[in-house]
């Protein structure tokens, strides 16, 4: 179970964000610094309590009209090897000292807890909440069985995702700029794409104060589930 520490953060989450997110093929703000606002997310357990998960959607407001970005992020005390590219920063943590902070997309904890969040055998927990389970978080799963032991993940971005290639064959991509789903429901969690075999769905805080979800992430047999 993950602690959630009231403490101090040098520099802070979005601070390095402001520096990295520029940097992302599926950035859609404009040439200035990003305005960023953290809006949302939640967290996953490691099962080892090594490393820190987190899911976050934070929302820009420096391009035409706000966007929201979903931000994997793993959290860990030393280096993770051979990640070098995939570092987004270190910060000093009030409590635990250095922290590595990367884009958890290329971390293998982080991806073998989100396939067992789709497959039903982890539970979203509360963003800034310890021993919470997050209720607005939904998922699905509809095949046979996904990899349960963690592997080194090959992740691509693209103007809007991030690709992984699973070890059984299956693709499982990250929707990075975050599209809000329109529902006759608005508190229902968004189904999964057609064709789509898995999903991750979640939810943040819009600009006027209400409630906005998105699909986060599925799992397909295609390039582009």
């Amino acid at each position: 179970m993950a602690v959630i520490h009231r403490t101090t953060l040098k520099p802070t989450k979005l601070e390095l964000l402001t520096s990295w997110l520029p940097t992302r093929p599926w950035y859609e703000g404009g040439p200035g610094e990003p305005e960023l606002t953290k809006a949302g997310g939640f967290r996953l357990d490691d099962p080892e309590g090594e490393v820190g998960i987190e899911f976050m959607v934070v929302t820009d407001a420096s391009g035409a009209g706000p966007a929201a970005y979903l931000v994997p992020l793993t959290y860990r005390g030393a280096p993770l090897d051979g990640a070098e590219h995939a570092l987004v920063g270190t910060m000093e943590h009030g409590v635990l000292g250095q922290r590595w902070a990367y884009d958890g997309c290329h971390d293998p904890v982080l991806v073998a807890q989100l396939l067992a969040l789709i497959e039903g055998r982890v539970q979203a927990q509360a963003q800034s909440l310890t021993d919470t389970p997050d209720q607005e978080v939904g998922r699905s799963y509809t095949g046979d069985g996904l990899p349960s032991a963690a592997f080194v993940p090959t992740a691509t971005d693209d103007h809007d995702g991030t690709e992984i290639p699973l070890p059984d064959g299956t693709l499982l991509r990250l929707h990075r700029v975050l599209r809000p789903t329109a529902s006759d429901t608005p508190d229902a969690p968004p189904l999964p794409p057609q064709g789509a075999i898995g999903h991750v769905a979640g939810a943040w805080g819009g600009p006027d104060g209400s409630r906005v979800h998105a699909v986060f992430a599925v799992l397909g047999a295609g390039p582009r589930a």
